[in-house]
């Protein structure tokens, strides 16, 4: 018998959830607290990390807290964890780390201690440059060795568990902030998987659809090519892992998708997810492509890196405002312009998911970026047959119209199913104002006409 989920009942267990972590973080913090006491002194009196005996991380029974199940599948080691709860300190007990914030008298500045201030944070914000201090202190060798912790493919940030932002060109890479990933942290407190939210730093919406397959009306090639994709997502880890493809072939699979607007692309994107039971981002490339030098790469760093491990579909939108034809190399922000364009296409390139690029006009795209591309699908504009259909489907039942009226409407009007539920919405507001749900054909008429003079063609 299925368990039923009450409000209350849901309530309950996010407590419970955050008793329990309440409990291991505090074990956390009390660790890193006495690791930080042994080693500051330590250091001041010249003695060598490696020679310093520092306290052994807490252990977790398996399955008691899903923190501990992190450890055990990570397999992660004292330096890792010890960079996992000094990111996590900040967050729940900032207090541990104002030690770094009083300094001897004798010296106005330890950069040793790394550290940055927040924009309203009042405490101590680790950075990499922290974490090498309470690891290696000066030993040279002991520091370069354990680099590696920093580095953008470690599981910890290819998990989206941490975030290391990258410092400014011209600062040593330690000097970036480690911070614990906020998706995580809710994780950890409630048990429950935060979505993430539209953002300068996240330029991605997820998108959904109460739509269902028998609502997508394509052509027969069309749906074909479209369940092939679907196909790759149901089945693609297993013929990359257990057929051994990933030796010969790279990893994801990288669609084109270029029409009309109102064509079915968006739609079809949301119903692979739909069917598969897997997000759905859309990035529109027309607002995060950036004036600023830069800012493109850092934009859409943070979707990839939420994403790699999540088996997500990124759904590119106006895929033509950063892959349009590359300029010739004359003037230098033409060179970075290039620069963007590849960084996404290795980007792309390395997305172990379903990456599905959109476009209005195909002839807009770089043909050299196109070739890389697993497949491209033509979202044609609907043939009468197929306006029929769309009209068919796009009254709820108390609104159904005359078959006649419908073959008329598919016959006398080249428009697509974007612009039929256009005219739908218009007549509905219209039905509603006058009050028996009765759709009149005359505003259906009006309402075809105005999405006609959208495109500067006569109703």
């Amino acid at each position: 018998m299925k368990t039923k989920h009450t409000p209350a009942g849901t309530a309950r267990a996010r407590h419970q959830k955050s008793l329990d972590f309440a409990t291991v973080a505090g074990r956390e913090m009390a660790w890193l607290e006495q690791y930080i006491e042994i080693r500051l002194p330590a250091y001041f009196q010249g003695i060598c990390a490696a020679e310093t005996p520092t306290p052994p991380p807490p252990a977790y029974e398996p399955g008691a807290h899903a923190y501990g199940d992190l450890i055990s599948r990570l397999k992660l080691k004292p330096e890792e964890r010890l960079l996992l709860a000094l990111a996590l300190a900040p967050a729940i007990a900032p207090q541990i780390l104002d030690i770094f914030l009083h300094r001897p008298a004798e010296r106005e500045h330890l950069t040793e201690f790394g550290g940055i201030k927040g924009t309203t944070h009042r405490g101590f914000l680790p950075t990499g440059e922290t974490a090498l201090f309470l690891l290696a202190g000066n030993d040279l060798a002991l520091r370069f060795s354990l680099l590696p912790l920093l580095e953008p493919d470690h599981c910890l940030y290819r998990e989206n568990i941490l975030r290391y932002q990258r410092p400014a060109e011209n600062d040593p890479p330690q000097c970036g902030s480690l911070l614990i990933a906020p998706a995580f942290l809710r994780l950890l407190i409630s048990g429950e998987e935060q979505k993430p939210d539209f953002s300068t730093h996240f330029p991605a919406k997820r998108i959904t659809t109460r739509l269902t397959w028998d609502d997508l009306i394509l052509a027969p090639d069309v749906m074909a090519q479209v369940e092939e994709i679907n196909a790759w997502v149901k089945h693609g880890s297993t013929l990359l892992g257990e057929w051994g493809l990933g030796r010969r072939i790279s990893p994801g699979c990288k669609v084109l998708f270029h029409g009309p607007p109102g064509t079915g692309k968006t739609l079809t994107a949301c119903l692979l997810g739909q069917s598969q039971g897997v997000d759905v981002y859309r990035v529109d490339l027309s607002q995060v492509v950036s004036k600023y030098i830069g800012e493109t790469e850092k934009n859409l760093a943070g979707v990839f890196d939420q994403a790699m491990d999540k088996n997500w579909i990124l759904f590119f939108d106006e895929a033509d405002a950063l892959f349009g034809r590359r300029t010739q190399t004359a003037q230098a922000n033409d060179r970075y312009a290039n620069q963007e364009v590849s960084y996404l296409l290795q980007r792309v390139e390395d997305f172990p998911g379903l990456v599905i690029l959109a476009t209005n006009f195909r002839a807009n795209l770089d043909t050299a970026f196109s070739r890389r591309l697993q497949g491209s699908i033509y979202f044609a504009p609907p043939d009468r047959i197929q306006r029929r259909r769309l009209w068919e489907r796009a009254f709820p039942p108390p609104l159904q119209l005359d078959p006649a009226l419908i073959e008329e409407l598919a016959r006398e009007y080249e428009v697509t199913g974007g612009q039929i539920v256009n005219v739908v919405r218009y007549c509905a507001l219209k039905a509603i104002e006058r009050g028996p749900r009765v759709i009149h054909l005359e505003d259906i008429r009006c309402g075809l006409k105005r999405e006609l003079e959208k495109e500067g063609r006569a109703g």
